[in-house]
């Protein structure tokens, strides 16, 4: 498979607010782990009035840290990129604290094919948080002395938006764009097919520096979305050609496609390989015995 060009390095020290380009600060909460990389990246864009972006998950010392930055400052904005429960829920003691209203797409919801499914939410998600105000796709909103655009990029999770501040040249990418890592998509909160039409939306854009919630900045934008899109398209190939092979399930295919991957990461690669076969299912080239599901059997159409 082609290699994605991931961005990795990252000096920070947490519970500290560092600047990290003009206007904007971050603070990193202490939530290090599998599909957090360090932790949790709430930025702080302007000065005297500002907006913040993902609150991030209810640690104390993260919120703390959090109001002790923003001291003295006007918060005229909360935004929200998407309701896991790494970057909302913290949204409800700092909006207490500071008199400030939320900003996201809205209530969590299933990815477009699961929309009817019975399966249940996938873990961590923040099934409580409901913004304030809805943002609909390219909805602009002026805060703190900029004009944020709403951008809905469905995929890793339906509601997810990023937010673009084309004053600043940057490009809040949330979970859909990350440098450490390529992105979960597991059903029934991701669909493949969403994650690669906005993949492709956000290609199609001037968006030059992206700043994920996780991870350093990416100043090859373009670069590194056709290298995802790339990887996503080499794997559904690789799937094709190992249910050629006499493969059969999502179980038989994680541990040949993901044999290099350490097994603690198997459950979720599990997911994100049925995101796979389902789209695979929608454009005709795999069938399967009832409805897709991890424990289905699956062939080539």
């Amino acid at each position: 498979m082609s290699g994605i060009p991931f961005v990795r390095d990252l000096d920070f020290e947490y519970g500290v607010c560092q600047p990290v380009a003009p206007k904007l600060r971050r603070v990193i909460a202490r939530n290090p782990g599998l599909f957090t990389f360090h932790g949790t990246g709430t930025y702080i864009v302007g000065e005297g009035e500002v907006a913040i972006i993902d609150p991030g998950p209810l640690i104390d010392e993260h919120i703390e840290a959090l109001l002790s930055a923003v001291a003295g400052e006007i918060v005229t904005h909360i935004f929200i990129t998407h309701t896991h429960s790494d970057h909302s829920p913290a949204a409800t003691p700092i909006k207490k604290a500071v008199n400030a209203p939320t900003f996201g797409f809205g209530q969590h919801q299933p990815g477009t094919y699961w929309v009817d499914s019975d399966l249940p939410p996938s873990k961590g998600i923040d099934a409580d948080f409901l913004p304030d105000y809805s943002l609909k796709d390219g909805e602009t909103i002026e805060a703190a002395g900029f004009v944020f655009e709403a951008v809905h990029t469905p995929g890793h999770i339906h509601n997810h938006l990023c937010f673009s501040v084309k004053e600043l040249d940057i490009f809040f990418s949330g979970d859909h764009v990350m440098g450490w890592s390529t992105t979960i998509v597991a059903p029934p909160d991701g669909d493949m097919r969403d994650y690669m039409d906005s993949l492709n939306k956000v290609l199609a854009r001037n968006d030059r520096t992206y700043w994920p919630t996780h991870g350093p900045a990416l100043t090859e934008a373009k670069k590194y979305v056709r290298a995802l899109l790339t990887h996503r398209m080499e794997r559904e190939v690789a799937i094709a050609d190992a249910l050629s092979r006499g493969s059969e399930t999502i179980s038989e295919l994680v541990s040949l496609l993901y044999r290099n991957v350490p097994k603690q990461l198997h459950s979720a690669a599990g997911s994100t390989v049925l995101s796979h076969l389902v789209h695979m299912i929608q454009t005709g080239r795999v069938q399967c015995e009832g409805l897709p599901r991890e424990n289905s059997r699956f062939g080539l159409s």
